[in-house]
């Protein structure tokens, strides 16, 4: 999937337009999908830009990193699609410099219904229907885990999280979902996946939207431990079962709890993978959301001294107020 002439005429257009600290004033109406760590997802309203999703990233210092982080990127789709058998959207990589020279990557995925993604779906689904996706999220996540059982030389991770997930046919007036339902993963922007044993993501490239005073904070203690999450079958399904809380559908955790672990002693059971508890997964909810909020709220005070003290660019977009 690539963009016409004057589709990367208008996307360089909304980049020089864009308004970081309030993107939705920004010269070319635009509409937040979501926000990430690094990153944020755009709806661009422009002609020849329609039902397309952009991913913004602006990490990268120098145009060999970026093109380091496609190479990554477009081997970790391969792997994701052709050898594991992940169904992804159609996607591509666009790079060009902006008006201060820095490189800015945008990824672009073809547009799915917002009702269809996981974590609005559950909003939708029964109690039973919720807990059937969160097994045909793991039937699909066992894929990747399968794979690595095969392989000496290849290791690859994922993001589990349900927002992570889009369901096929999806429709938010008969909200429906059976062990047949097809799903597509979207979160392919982070291509964590190792080749003997070497990361093939440059993982220094998580730190550049921290603030410079937390940086060497985070790669002593936290960085390493981040990364290794994702290669972790256990830790991806605490992470997708904690996310419930932050959905504000706690009720669902202890019955999402019993299908993990049904499905790691059935299905999964060539695996190894521990069973969960309830109590871990309110752990690490509780340790997580207290990092990431204290982690944004630092965030905040670096962009209020790069801008307004220092007089410097801070090209990262930050959420509001996230209610967890």
């Amino acid at each position: 999937m690539t963009l016409n002439q004057a589709g990367l005429q208008v996307l360089e257009a909304f980049e020089r337009g864009l308004d970081p600290r309030h993107p939705e004033h920004s010269q070319i109406p635009a509409h937040v999908l979501g926000y990430g760590e690094i990153s944020t997802v755009f709806a661009i309203q422009a002609e020849g830009l329609e039902d397309l999703a952009f991913k913004r990233l602006p990490l990268f210092y120098s145009v060999g990193e970026v093109e380091q982080y496609q190479a990554a990127y477009e081997e970790y789709n391969r792997l994701l699609q052709e050898e594991i058998g992940l169904r992804l959207p159609a996607h591509s990589c666009i790079d060009f410099l902006n008006e201060s020279d820095r490189p800015i990557l945008y990824i672009v995925q073809k547009q799915l219904a917002s009702a269809s993604i996981g974590h609005q779906a559950l909003h939708l689904l029964s109690r039973e229907m919720v807990r059937i996706l969160i097994r045909r999220a793991l039937q699909e996540m066992r894929l990747v885990w399968d794979f690595n059982q095969r392989q000496d030389r290849l290791q690859v991770a994922l993001d589990g999280q349900i927002s992570n997930w889009s369901i096929d046919g999806f429709e938010p007036g008969n909200p429906h979902v059976t062990l047949d339902t097809g799903l597509t993963y979207l979160d392919t922007s982070t291509p964590l996946f190792r080749v003997e044993g070497v990361e093939q993501l440059d993982p220094e490239l998580f730190l550049r939207s921290a603030p410079s005073f937390l940086a060497w904070i985070l790669r002593l203690f936290f960085l390493e431990d981040v990364v290794n999450r994702y290669y972790d079958f256990h830790r991806v399904a605490v992470d997708l079962v904690a996310n419930f809380y932050k959905e504000q559908r706690p009720e669902l955790v202890p019955g999402i709890i019993i299908e993990v672990n049904d499905f790691f002693a059935g299905e999964a059971a060539a695996l190894g993978v521990e069973p969960l508890t309830e109590e871990e997964v309110r752990s690490y909810y509780r340790e997580d959301a207290l990092i990431w909020r204290l982690y944004l709220a630092m965030r905040r005070i670096d962009r209020t001294i790069r801008t307004r003290i220092l007089r410097k660019e801070y090209p990262y977009i930050l959420p509001g107020r996230i209610k967890r």
